[in-house]
């Protein structure tokens, strides 16, 4: 796994996985992903709504990487029977970048689950990890920092 030495463009969302209103949306406001969690019940399907200009394969890979990993917090929580705060939220940071000649991806977590203990809730975003499908794949092939603000 190789280092970015120089960020070109950096892609970020924030994920909420609040049954009032579940989304990944970019900083900038070009993209919102309505969202829901598999086999909740809920309609499967997912909203993209994007203005002019388009978003970024960054923003895109942020926000669904983001949402699947929300999903993994709520499968993680339920398997360690911890109560999430209902405001728990992801924000995900995925950075294109070269070192050389050669490009590549890394990516940044901050996992906001206001008022749980601190080494619960990083328990909690380590299992995740393991859970989500998005992680799993890019385990060892990219850069991942994950931050735990309780």
């Amino acid at each position: 796994m190789s280092k970015i030495e120089k960020v070109l463009f950096t892609g970020k969302t924030h994920t909420s996985a609040s049954p009032r209103d579940a989304a990944s949306r970019a900083s900038h406001g070009r993209l919102e992903i309505k969202t829901s969690a598999s086999g909740s019940g809920t309609s499967q399907e997912q909203v993209f709504s994007a203005a002019l200009p388009h978003p970024t394969a960054e923003q895109l890979f942020a926000g669904a990487w983001s949402a699947c990993y929300s999903s993994a917090i709520a499968v993680a929580a339920q398997e360690m029977k911890v109560k999430l705060p209902p405001d728990v939220a992801v924000e995900v940071e995925v950075d294109v970048g070269q070192t050389g000649n050669d490009y590549f991806i890394q990516s940044r977590f901050n996992v906001i689950a206001p008022g749980m203990d601190r080494d619960e809730a990083e328990a909690l975003v380590h299992r995740a990890h393991e859970i989500c499908p998005y992680s799993k794949a890019t385990h060892g092939n990219i850069d991942v920092d994950v931050k735990v603000t309780v």
